[in-house]
């Protein structure tokens, strides 16, 4: 969410923001939020004024009965009396204007960075820098859910059976490279300084107001019936909503974490061939990061972040590229964004394994999450970029790890985690 001081002071770069993110339908917003907001203002204004009035009048009431002069003072009562009817209508008229602002505001996207490339999807997005070698090997390499099964490692029918399409049994050798890769990336992100938390998998809706725009929560959030809760999407919602309401010292900035969680999406308009298997499903677990920093540090962050899960991706032999996302590829409350994809050898492409965002402010604003600086108090800034996610990071694991005969290597940083195994065998 912007701030409204953007719209009263530039509407047209607010519009410009807007037209480089292909959602004309919200042009007409910034004008109604300004008028809005120019009612707001009045009405407050006004309101200020009659409490001053009627401060006043109620003193000089006090004086006319201490004169004896009765029919005077009532004369100014009834006046105070009216004023009071007035006021009223001002305090219900400012909620009522505030509301349907916010409403608004909260749908007015966030200004992009000068850097994001102009596109009108992801199809748009900009290759960066390409990490390690893209390999196929000279066999063929088989759908991931048929390496795992010959592995005997998943099992989608008894899932199916249990819970629906999107769900899995993962099993064996398989299931335990699936929590080996969990607890290697939540070392590596200790090892980087970052302090580990396990958050709630549970946020009430403020939270989740504060965290997303409407249009990521329709499509993600499942909602506990009968409760102000929603299931998680990701870590990075609980973990930025620690802070909510929450004034920071600013000498213990940044704040570092890394978060370990289950997630629940629904995914919707999931299709095709790698929306099957275990490539996008309703139910993963993930090992997350986030920042809360000042704002003048938050682009070194940004590049600290994505750098962390390439980095992580190399120490397991999987070779990947960052993309820079482009202005319509950004969700709204994102300033900037970069994915990480790796490579898939039966592809023979790079799908995305992580994405890393800059928030800017704008969740700060939602959540109001305040840093006590020397000079006053100002809106941190907020960022995320995700570690590991098995299992979709597991394809690209098997694929890139996969042995003619169908085992699995396993990489020397990951062995530890592994009883020592260096090989997956059917």
């Amino acid at each position: 969410m912007i701030d409204i001081k953007l719209i009263r002071e530039n509407p047209e770069l607010v519009k410009e923001n807007i037209k480089k993110k292909y959602q004309d339908e919200k042009l007409p917003l910034v004008d109604q939020a300004a008028e809005l907001d120019r009612e707001y203002r009045a009405a407050i204004t006004e309101a200020d004024s009659l409490r001053a009035q009627r401060n006043k009048l109620s003193k000089e009431i006090g004086g006319l009965m201490a004169k004896g002069e009765k029919e005077k003072a009532m004369e100014v009562k009834a006046q105070v009396t009216a004023q009071a009817e007035r006021l009223a209508e001002l305090e219900g008229l400012e909620d009522e204007l505030q509301e349907k602002l916010h409403k608004i505001m909260m749908v007015i996207p966030n200004i992009i960075d000068p850097c994001v490339p102009i596109g009108k999807d992801d199809s748009e997005n900009v290759e960066i820098e390409k990490f390690g070698e893209p390999f196929v090997p000279d066999f063929e390499v088989p759908y991931h859910t048929d390496i795992m099964e010959k592995l005997h490692g998943i099992d989608l029918e008894s899932a199916r059976r249990v819970a629906g399409n999107g769900f899995y049994y993962l099993m064996g050798d398989i299931a335990r490279l699936h929590s080996a890769v969990i607890s290697y990336a939540r070392d590596f992100m200790i090892d980087r300084g970052f302090t580990y938390c396990v958050p709630p998998f549970m946020i009430r809706g403020a939270v989740v107001d504060g965290v997303m725009s409407f249009a990521e929560m329709d499509a993600m959030m499942y909602k506990i019936e009968g409760e102000d809760l929603y299931l998680i999407g990701t870590s990075e919602h609980s973990m930025i909503g620690k802070f909510i309401d929450q004034i920071i010292p600013e000498e213990q900035l940044p704040l570092t974490l890394t978060s370990y969680s289950p997630c629940f999406r629904k995914e919707k308009g999931a299709h095709g061939i790698e929306e099957k298997g275990v490539y996008r499903i309703h139910q993963f677990e993930k090992q997350e990061m986030i920042v809360v920093c000042k704002p003048e540090e938050s682009p070194y962050w940004f590049d600290k972040l994505w750098k962390n899960t390439v980095d992580l991706f190399r120490s397991l032999d999987i070779p990947v590229r960052t993309l820079e996302c482009c202005s319509g590829d950004l969700a709204d409350l994102k300033v900037r964004s970069l994915d990480v994809e790796a490579w898939s050898p039966r592809q023979k492409k790079y799908f995305e394994v992580g994405s890393c965002s800059n928030l800017g402010d704008a969740q700060a604003r939602r959540l109001k999450i305040r840093v006590n600086g020397e000079n006053g108090k100002y809106l941190a800034h907020t960022l995320n970029n995700t570690v590991v996610a098995p299992p979709r990071m597991l394809i690209a694991f098997l694929e890139n790890n996969l042995n003619e005969d169908g085992s699995v290597r396993i990489p020397e940083a990951l062995r530890p985690y592994m009883g020592g195994k260096e090989v997956i065998k059917g």
